[in-house]
């Protein structure tokens, strides 16, 4: 049998259950442990690769075999399964385990880019650029007209940023980005290869007359946008990306769409021009969403799936076309009978 190899992330300092705690707790989640306040952990990481010297999690019971073989010092866990762990094994109960997770993710390891307020020489930006306190900016990145980088932006390199565009403060804009006629809200990330705000798929269909665009994007705070990922701007108006939403590499988003707060979408999504999507949708690999559609708040749409009717809301839909879901579960068992 091959040597599983796992990447081992080193923390700068061991991180103490105290601080955890006090995190966990901040963000309104209840911690009941006997762990003492100064015992320290190295690192975060599964219920399988865990070490005497780490904090493991418990969020899946597919896993609950594994936790008899938990190496882990303490593991985040419900209180109902805090019975399986091993002696060695020290239960932090939590209601949600893997929102502490996804809590305490930053505190381990050292990868999340900050600015320092530095602009590189080998940057290239127009006079009339409004550049605000505590802005990086590294080599080979253009700003182009017109543009505003709030306080604590973060640009990678080989980026071109503008004409038109507004940064607000916090964002973090990876390297080979380009971003021209939008507005990125706080807090943002747009990752690696991303285009945004560029010209959409628009012409006269019998005479093939290109139609020019003059609106933009709107990306709502706190959003990520994924590496490779297209959004086009608007014909007049706005291609709007709300609040809160996670956008996953290779999507394509056609001018004029408007999706709500909270969305999560997954890789190589493609949604045609002016459709409406609500919030809290959750949109699988894969999906293909045709133009000119509504789809309501709270929908699921299975991956692979092809949507061409609108969507009420609360639905979970699945095939090509798409459908209710237990429809397409009973087409599937029926159709493997035929067989």
């Amino acid at each position: 049998m091959k040597k599983i190899l796992y990447w081992n992330i080193k923390t700068l300092n061991k991180i103490k259950y105290i601080d955890i705690k006090n995190l966990l707790e901040k963000n309104s989640l209840d911690v009941n442990s006997k762990i003492p306040k100064d015992e320290e952990f190295s690192n975060i990481r599964t219920i399988i690769n865990s070490s005497n010297e780490d904090l493991s999690f418990f969020s899946n019971q597919k896993y609950l075999n594994d936790l008899k073989n938990i190496k882990a010092k303490a593991c985040l866990i419900e209180d109902k399964f805090k019975q399986f762990l091993p002696k060695h094994c020290q239960p932090i109960v939590v209601k949600d385990p893997y929102l502490a997770l996804a809590l305490l993710s930053s505190m381990f390891g050292n990868n999340n880019l900050q600015s320092n307020g530095k602009i590189s020489k080998l940057s290239s930006i127009d006079l009339n650029t409004k550049i605000k306190k505590n802005v990086q900016i590294n080599p080979f990145t253009t700003i182009h007209s017109n543009t505003e980088l709030y306080e604590n932006v973060y640009i990678g390199s080989n980026s071109t940023i503008g004409p038109n565009v507004i940064i607000k403060k916090n964002s973090i804009i990876y390297d080979n980005v380009s971003i021209s006629n939008s507005i990125i809200m706080e807090n943002c990330i747009i990752k690696s290869g991303a285009r945004i705000g560029g010209t959409g798929f628009g012409f006269e269909m019998k005479t093939k007359q290109k139609i020019n665009h003059h609106g933009n994007v709107v990306i709502g705070k706190n959003s990520s946008i994924g590496s490779n990922t297209t959004i086009d701007r608007a014909v007049f108006d706005s291609t709007i990306i709300g609040e809160y939403s996670n956008l996953d590499n290779l999507i394509q988003i056609a001018h004029n769409v408007i999706i709500g707060d909270f969305a999560v979408i997954a890789a190589q999504v493609g949604i045609a021009g002016s459709t409406s999507i609500g919030n809290n949708v959750i949109i699988g690999g894969q999906v293909g969403i045709a133009g000119h559609l509504k789809i309501g708040n709270n929908v699921k749409i299975a991956a692979k799936s092809g949507v061409t009717k609108d969507i009420i809301e609360n639905k979970i839909v699945a095939g090509f076309p798409a459908k209710d879901i237990n429809l397409w579960k009973k087409d599937i068992i029926r159709n493997s009978f035929r067989k």
